[in-house]
């Protein structure tokens, strides 16, 4: 067992008292857990610490490990310039990391460094085992856009690197919790904010890493949380792994949620392998949908599946109804995959001779040519869910009032450019939302001059 322990550790500045000049006494729980962690690290004495940060090079699609001998860190930004320290970094662990994760087929390695200095994520926790604990080299890495079970995997790919090394390595995950748990705090108030906590303080109280896999996105998002795929990643790590799970503390008086919790390993079983029952429970939760799916929507399906699996555009299926084959409207078909977003894209206006036809090309393009994502992989069809949304005439308004974000989608315009988005999406909540985003997609600057259009959609899943 090459992994001894895991840890997480929150990282507000203020918990270092050069930072936070007292205010660091209304968080003394946190403080002391953050001491307890540092000194049961101190005891473990590792040869490698790896801190998975929320705050270092992060992209949608790609896992991000620090290159390089050693980096620099201080808290310099937040007015604390005496406060600094030097790591020195696990060359050979972060290259054996990157081999297994290409190995296994994840997309991770140290290309596109935005930063070398330590961020503040990895240096608070370090900062901690520093005061008890110096002889380690360190791995620093962020997590990705990617879906749960791909987090986990990674920590799968951790955890090998490091058995084939002979390392004793810890782990800690660097998080802070939601970001809006009071009306008083900087981000302000969302139900969704204790909602979060209470269940992600619960699952770590309990060792549940599956609660860690399964968490809705909805709240996540609603909740404006911070280190939930850190956690993800951690749990790959301990896959296999029998754990004394304990949370340390729990506080949030600035209306940020701080958790400190520790896993220490006690042996090895068959029976946490949290990646399989997601996996199961998907699996499950895409069965019944496609034993209800409409007939537009089963129509997306065969199409992206028939093209990936041929490299050809299905034809027309015999037998449609009328509904698909005599009408023509814009059509936009969407992919998630584990809950989240695998790619959508569709036509605000038909392009073709019927709504079929505008679904066969839109869900094949959904899936083979957003930008966003990788193209979909034949492994993958097995994991997708699919909606189709029809889209009835746009209609121009005078107002942001006239929009409702459950009954209209929006379409902006200002000059050539133009954005739209679809009504009714998770965690879009008011119209000035729905503007802002629609303006982003478009590259409106904020401040131009647009005009705005609503339209309704038929939805299917």
């Amino acid at each position: 067992m090459s992994i001894k322990a895991s840890y997480i550790f929150p990282h507000p500045p203020l918990i270092i008292p050069d930072v936070g000049r007292g205010q660091e006494n209304d968080i003394s729980a946190t403080v002391d857990a953050c001491m307890k962690c540092a000194e049961q690290i101190s005891n473990i004495k590792p040869d490698t610490i790896i801190v998975i940060s929320p705050h270092t090079t992060i992209y949608a699609d790609y896992f991000h490990i620090s290159k390089g001998h050693k980096a620099f860190g201080s808290m310099a930004r937040f007015n604390a310039y005496n406060v600094r320290m030097e790591v020195l970094y696990d060359e050979e662990m972060v290259s054996a990391i990157s081999a297994e994760a290409f190995a296994s087929d994840l997309p991770a390695g140290t290309e596109g460094e935005t930063d070398k200095n330590l961020d503040h994520a990895t240096f608070i926790p370090l900062w901690f085992v520093n005061k008890f604990y110096t002889d380690y080299q360190a791995v620093r890495m962020g997590f990705s856009g990617l879906s749960p079970h791909e987090h986990y995997s990674f920590g799968k790919c951790i955890a090998r690197a490091s058995e084939a090394l002979g390392r004793s390595t810890v782990i800690i995950a660097s998080g802070d919790l939601s970001h809006k748990l009071t009306s008083e705090g900087p981000y302000g108030f969302a139900g969704e904010g204790p909602e979060f906590d209470r269940k992600i303080t619960s699952a770590m109280a309990k060792g549940d890493f599956l609660e860690f896999l399964s968490m809705p996105p909805s709240l996540c998002e609603k909740a404006g949380e911070c280190g939930l795929r850190s956690f993800q990643i951690m749990s790959g790590t301990l896959d296999g792994l029998f754990v004394k799970p304990e949370l340390l503390s729990y506080e949030g008086p600035f209306g940020v949620g701080y958790g400190v919790a520790s896993f220490k390993v006690t042996g090895t079983g068959n029976k946490r392998h949290f990646d399989e029952e997601y996996l199961s429970l998907e699996q499950d939760r895409v069965s019944k949908t496609k034993s209800n799916e409409s007939e537009i929507v089963k129509l997306a399906r065969k199409s992206l599946e028939g093209y990936v699996n041929t490299g050809k555009h299905a034809p027309l299926p015999k037998n449609l109804s009328d509904e698909l084959t005599q009408k023509k409207a814009g059509v936009f078909v969407s992919l998630k995959k584990h809950g989240q977003l695998r790619g959508c894209i569709g036509t605000t206006s038909p392009t073709t001779e019927s709504i079929a036809a505008e679904v066969i090309q839109n869900s094949v393009s959904a899936g083979m040519n957003d930008p966003r994502f990788p193209s979909v992989r034949k492994n993958e069809l097995k994991d997708l869910s699919y909606s189709v949304d029809v889209l009835g005439s746009a209609e121009p308004i005078d107002s942001p009032s006239m929009l409702d974000p459950r009954r209209y989608g929006v379409i902006v315009k200002s000059g050539l450019k133009r954005g739209l988005l679809l009504p009714d999406l998770e965690g879009i909540d008011t119209a000035e939302e729905q503007i802002k985003i629609a303006c982003s997609k478009a590259g409106i600057d904020p401040g131009e001059d647009i005009s705005l259009e609503r339209f309704e959609v038929v939805r299917y899943k």
